[in-house]
């Protein structure tokens, strides 16, 4: 994500030091973050200077907090590197991913080595995946160990450290023995080994690969506030907890919402994309929808015959493309939100076509009967005339709604399938993306269903 440069959508103006010293006192770090979000990132940056160190990095930690990128590009070398060094190392390589090329090359070498080191491990994982979001600080204990020892040990070194859990690891290879959550070891006799300190069961575990959205599940299914990420040799890497899943989850959300839009996924908020980033990234899908249009005009320029014989049939295109598009939109959106929660493998694809083929006949069905209910009333009250085959092109209509809402609800249904089956993205398969494949299609279906009940008569 580039912030490099100022955003002119920010506000302009500089922090009050009362309201600043205010939220410090409250000890609410996002409450800090929303106020210097608001200012311009060189007044952020002046403002941070005058917060404690501590509290500072815990700023910075706030996943909402977007602008700390450009916030830490507007501070001196010493004073980032500082603050860097006291965030917790997932939050820590989040920001450095955000930083541009040179503010980047102007802090690292002055990280001190375990710091980079760290960094460089959780860097070499994809931002996507368990090993991109999780983090290395975490408690750990060897076998031998009770419980008081390990009350004593998070007493020394927790404070920094999310404490949902302890793990009991193997000294010598590193291997992740057992887990005991917070709750256990408080209700645990304080001389009980640390092995054996809650129930036997088998231990639930990520890999370094697991797609965050995998890791979401897992934690959501048996209600875990964390979960221990290791490595093939079931040596322990890591930890991800509940809240690093949360904020992991939304940026995924929002990356879905905007493919299915019809957009290229931005990388950073609406108020601060910078206006050439936004038109590049819309511009893309944009003129791809629009060349795919095109088959439209030439779909219409095939039946141009048809139409000057008819020219009442031009009044319900957009009644049909508009019907055809709508129902294979609900379809995919509904089908491409069933696989992101493993609602549905892909090989039950025939099991969806069975069951979105009479749906989208049922629902042609209904729209069917308003479009013909609409014409006879029209032509009964005297608000327009159809002409004496008025009652043909009712029909007309119907049977082609019928036709295009149920093909419609079938190619949505089916797309992010086929999407997925290639290893795309199904989010792909975005609303506008369907609309203009119905589009097409539905224009055919509803002159061939014109040509077979108007011919002899209009046609």
């Amino acid at each position: 994500m580039s912030t490099q440069g100022a955003s002119p959508h920010r506000a302009s103006g500089s922090a009050d030091p009362e309201d600043l010293s205010r939220l410090v006192a409250t000890g609410r770090p996002a409450d800090v973050a929303e106020l210097l979000f608001a200012l311009e990132p060189a007044e952020a940056a002046h403002a941070i200077m005058r917060v404690p160190r501590e509290f500072a990095a815990r700023v910075l930690e706030q996943p909402e907090f977007e602008g700390r990128a450009a916030l830490i590009e507007h501070l001196p070398s010493d004073v980032a590197v500082g603050l860097i060094t006291a965030m917790s190392p997932d939050a820590r390589a989040d920001l450095i991913r955000d930083l541009s090329d040179r503010v980047r090359a102007r802090v690292l070498p002055r990280l001190d080595v375990s710091t980079r080191r760290s960094l460089e491990t959780l860097l070499s994982y994809p931002p996507a995946s368990a090993g991109g979001i999780m983090t290395t600080d975490y408690i750990s204990v060897p076998p031998g160990s009770t419980v008081e020892e390990t009350l004593q040990e998070i007493r020394r070194s927790g404070r920094r450290r999310p404490v949902y859990a302890v793990y009991v690891v193997e000294p010598a290879t590193g291997v992740l023995l057992h887990v005991v959550s917070l709750r256990e070891l408080v209700l645990a006799d304080p001389r009980t080994a640390m092995t054996q300190v809650g129930e036997p069961r088998s231990l639930l575990t990520v890999g370094l690969e697991t797609d965050r959205e995998d890791v979401a599940r897992l934690i959501s299914k048996y209600n875990l506030l964390a979960v221990p990420v290791v490595d093939e040799e079931r040596r322990l890497r890591g930890a991800i907890t509940v809240d690093d899943v949360i904020d992991a989850i939304l940026r995924e959300q929002t990356e879905d919402v905007h493919k299915l839009g019809g957009l290229e996924a931005l990388d950073e908020p609406y108020p601060r994309t910078r206006f050439a980033t936004m038109v590049r990234k819309r511009a893309g899908w944009l003129c791809a929808l629009f060349l795919s249009e095109m088959l439209t005009t030439s779909a219409m320029q095939h039946f141009e015959a048809e139409l000057s014989k008819a020219l009442v049939l031009i009044l319900f295109i957009p009644l049909i493309m508009s019907s055809g598009g709508n129902s294979g939109s609900q379809a995919t959106s509904l089908i491409i939100r069933a696989l992101a929660l493993r609602q549905l493998p892909l090989r039950d694809w025939w099991r969806v076509a069975l069951r979105e083929l009479p749906a989208g006949v049922a629902l042609g069905s209904i729209l069917g009967v308003i479009g013909v209910s609409r014409i006879m009333v029209w032509q009964a009250l005297g608000l327009y005339d159809y002409g004496p085959h008025w009652f043909l092109v009712a029909a007309t209509v119907g049977l082609a709604l019928v036709g295009v809402v149920t093909f419609g609800s079938l190619s949505g249904a089916m797309l992010p399938f086929v999407l997925q089956g290639l290893r795309f993205d199904p989010a792909s398969a975005s609303a506008p993306f369907v609309a203009t494949l119905v589009d097409v299609t539905g224009l055919s279906i509803y002159f061939t269903v014109a040509y077979l009940v108007l011919r002899g008569t209009l046609l």
